[in-house]
C-alpha cells in the first residue's frame, strides 16, 4: 500500500473498523520511520490513536 493521503486514509479506516489487522508490508519511496510519524501526526485528520511502531529490523 503506497501511504499518499488516499492511502493512509485507506489505513486509519480499516484499523479503526478492525484494530486486529496486523499491516505487515507498506510500499513507498519514504523510510518507516518518516511513514510512521506521518500516520501519527495527521494534520488534516488529526492524530492516529492506534499503534503506529515499527518492527526492528534485522
Amino acid at each position: 500500500m503506497d501511504l499518499v493521503v488516499i492511502g493512509r486514509l485507506v489505513l486509519r479506516r480499516l484499523l479503526e473498523v478492525d484494530s486486529s489487522l496486523e499491516v505487515v508490508a507498506i510500499n513507498d519511496l519514504t523510510s518507516p520511520k518518516v511513514l510512521a510519524y506521518l500516520l501519527k501526526h495527521d494534520s488534516n485528520y488529526g492524530p492516529f490513536r492506534g499503534a503506529s511502531t515499527l518492527p526492528k529490523m534485522r
